[in-house]
């Protein structure tokens, strides 16, 4: 007689709502709803990695203020904070930067240019990441 197996969780089973706030929150975490395992594991390495990486290199990982964007105009500006946005999409790792108030303005740190670009690059790795496994639930129902 055989033993009785556990079925592995099907993406139909997770809550749309719950693989988006999990995803974000948890870099790569949509992936692990959905038993995906290798693909979260790499996800939450590189998430985390980049992001590690443009905070030691001093990114800014704060909202630009108005007197950092003096003086550009408007498609620029508009760019800044639309990066400014897309590292707060970095999750878990970018809200424990906040908790723990290690945060650099907008234009501070000798390094500054590529830790920005890193702690973006995070941002987007992680909805990327959302994106596909979302995706890969409508596909599996």
């Amino acid at each position: 007689m055989r033993p009785a197996v556990k079925s592995p969780r099907t993406a139909r089973s997770v809550p749309a709502a719950a693989l988006a706030v999990f995803g974000w929150l948890v870099p790569g975490g949509g992936y692990l709803l959905i038993g995906r395992k290798r693909q979260f594991a790499l996800f939450l390495l590189l998430v985390s990695t980049a992001f590690a990486a443009g905070l030691a290199l001093h990114g800014g990982n704060l909202w630009p203020q108005p007197d950092e964007l003096q003086g550009l105009d408007g498609f620029t500006t508009l760019l800044a904070q639309a990066g400014g946005l897309v590292k707060g999409l970095a999750g878990g790792p970018y809200l424990l930067a906040r908790l723990f108030d290690y945060s650099q303005g907008f234009l501070q740190g000798r390094l500054h240019e590529y830790g920005t670009m890193l702690l973006v690059m995070a941002g987007l790795l992680n909805l990327l990441a959302l994106a596909d496994s979302w995706e890969l639930r409508k596909a599996e129902r």
